[in-house]
């Protein structure tokens, strides 16, 4: 029986912006250590207001993350009889109940046939907590990802990695199942339907430029750049107004999947939100102000625009870029 692989984060704090070495141990494999380190790290950086952004970057000198541990799943995977599509539905809607009544009742059902299920909509639901985060979450892939590791990595806000022979994809239908940390669901939403389809039918991973081609990569730099290309990025984006950012994550990621309807109430309700928050209010008295004291609209003079840009508000100086 090969040996159990063990895993860590190695955190970073670097002012508005921490970054996470992932530490997957010699196979640079994602597990349950790592997973649970994970729900901790995005509780905290949640919950902080002077956190910005998140940078993850593999340890592995060639991995981002290669996948997951193969132990992992395949023994929460005998602990459970074979089921049909209605048994492993109603497996799936019972952690999910366990996961929304409460965080303790989880370690109870460790070793029982439902543990499997509710280790899964656990990191489900961290990955949803980055995406519905005012933090800004960027993958730094420093190298190979497949698998967990891709599921990972769409999972972040954007991506950057390195050029060269690596590679990133979800090859699980080649081991006889298919992705379950949400692959059919984000990688569908970055490249389309179709070419999501084919990607994960065939089980080849993309090459980082083919990734890039198609809109699931931000970027690709060569590896000695990959982490400060996403520092760059992370002090860009994580400038904009936290509050906003959340919001505008939440409509896109959460309100986009819906029909028309839906999705346009999300965004209406998280607009009424910021519109009526403080900051939301003070920046667009400011706005007027600017505006009644030079006679133009301050986004169209050019040093205001690019200001704003730059800097992550249009606040005429007044407020502080994020910095690394």
């Amino acid at each position: 029986m090969a040996e159990k692989e063990t895993g860590h984060l190695e955190v970073e704090d670097r002012g508005a912006v921490v970054v996470v070495h992932i530490a997957g141990g010699p196979r640079q494999v994602f597990g349950p250590d790592i997973a649970a380190e994970l729900e901790t790290l995005v509780d905290r950086v949640d919950r902080d207001p002077d956190i910005h952004a998140v940078v993850f970057t593999g340890s592995h000198p060639d991995r981002f993350v290669s996948h997951a541990e193969v132990r992992w799943l395949q023994e929460g995977g005998a602990a459970v009889p074979a089921v049909g599509r209605r048994g492993a539905s109603a497996l799936a809607r019972t952690a999910y109940g366990v996961n929304k009544a409460s965080a303790a009742l989880a370690p109870a059902l460790r070793n029982t046939p439902l543990w499997p299920a509710v280790e899964l909509e656990n990191l489900h639901q961290t990955f949803l907590k980055m995406n519905r985060s005012g933090v800004i979450f960027i993958a730094a892939l420093n190298g190979s990802a497949l698998g967990l590791g891709a599921e990972f990595a769409w999972a972040n806000d954007l991506r950057v990695m390195a050029e060269g022979d690596f590679f990133i994809g979800q090859p699980e239908v080649l081991l006889g199942i298919m992705p379950g940390g949400g692959g059919t669901q984000r990688l569908t939403r970055l490249i389309g339907t179709h070419r999501s389809l084919v990607a994960i039918l065939e089980g080849k991973p993309f090459t980082a430029a083919e990734a890039l081609a198609l809109g699931a990569l931000d970027d690709v730099v060569p590896q000695d750049e990959v982490l400060d290309r996403a520092l760059e990025l992370a002090a860009h984006f994580g400038s904009r107004p936290r509050e906003s950012v959340a919001a505008i994550k939440r409509s896109v990621y959460l309100g986009g999947s819906m029909s028309l309807e839906d999705g346009l109430h999300v965004e209406r309700t998280e607009f009424l939100r910021q519109a009526l928050s403080k900051e939301g209010q003070r920046l667009m008295l400011e706005y007027m102000a600017q505006t009644e004291a030079t006679g133009e609209l301050p986004l169209y003079a050019e040093d205001t625009f690019d200001r704003a840009i730059a800097d992550g508000a249009v606040s005429f100086g007044q407020r502080e870029a994020v910095t690394r």
